[in-house]
């Protein structure tokens, strides 16, 4: 059984445009069968939130997200009332002579409750996965709430009360390191880093994505986001720009990269302007690297 789930988790990683190592799918498919949460960093653009995907698509169930940023609290991630339906209720009955215990418990109840990410995930009546995604923009005192749900999978609510798991989502998180994660979070999850791929591992994932692209177009393309990683950059691409890029001169018909296009459309990879300029600056030298030196002018 375990060689089967494994082989379909695989496939699935390849439909997404996966090429796996191994390591991809061994991660998925132990965080699904020890039920724990799968901690996934990497740099920014290698396809960390597309494992939420398969993972879901295997378990045949919801992907609920939770796009993390900072300053999110606790209750932005678990529920809000909805205040207009609220106020509205309040007044239609202010003229009729109903209790006011009674009226409190219906205004705060399930009805006017607006489920977010978290508490839709742990009262979904599937289990389903939940990505807390960029779980390192959030702060210190959000991770300690995730800890708590994590520990009692349950969360209270103030007005209702405690309210307990009906299914245990299987939880993805996701990182770009740009700050430190605490030991005590890190602990309960399993771990897996994805980095940026190998020239041959990219070439394979360009040409599952974009399988109309020239071989020799396809080719280039992954050679000179080799050599423009190597470089100091202040926003690195990752496989999703090399994936743009190559739809973006696939559509257009070409067959090969050279110094005019290239300069053209390097707004499709690059996207801080200090990065243009220091790219453009060194583009011959780069494109001598590719290995496309017939072409420059």
């Amino acid at each position: 059984m375990k060689s089967e789930e494994l082989s379909q988790i695989k496939k699935m990683l390849q439909e997404q445009g996966y090429i796996d190592d191994g390591a991809i799918a061994m991660s998925v498919f132990l965080a699904m069968k020890l039920e724990k949460p799968l901690l996934v960093e990497g740099p920014a653009g290698v396809g960390k939130t597309e494992i939420a995907k398969v993972m879901a698509k295997a378990m045949q169930t919801e992907l609920i997200r939770l796009q993390c940023y900072e300053g999110l609290d606790s209750t932005h991630a678990l529920y809000e009332w909805n205040y207009q339906h609220q106020l509205l209720y309040l007044k239609m009955h202010e003229s009729k002579d109903q209790d006011v215990k009674a009226l409190e418990e219906t205004i705060f109840s399930d009805k006017f409750l607006l489920k977010r990410p978290v508490l839709n995930a742990i009262t979904h009546e599937n289990k389903t996965v939940l990505l807390i995604d960029e779980i390192d923009r959030a702060d210190e005192e959000f991770e300690s709430f995730l800890l708590e749900v994590l520990s009692d999978w349950q969360v209270t609510i103030p007005e209702i009360g405690t309210i307990k798991a009906t299914n245990k989502p299987q939880i993805i998180l996701t990182g770009n390191r740009t700050r430190e994660l605490s030991e005590a979070l890190r602990r309960r999850c399993l771990y897996l880093w994805i980095d940026y791929p190998t020239f041959e591992k990219e070439l394979a994932i360009v040409k599952s994505k974009v399988p109309e692209i020239d071989q020799k177009l396809g080719t280039e393309i992954c050679s000179f986001m080799k050599e423009l990683r190597e470089m100091k950059l202040e926003k690195t691409p990752g496989i999703s720009e090399t994936i743009d890029w190559a739809r973006a001169l696939a559509s257009m018909h070409l067959k090969h990269l050279d110094k005019q296009i290239v300069e053209d459309t390097l707004g499709v990879v690059l996207k801080d302007w200090q990065d243009m300029r220091h790219t453009q600056d060194s583009l011959s030298e780069l494109l001598e690297r590719t290995g496309v030196t017939s072409r420059i002018g």
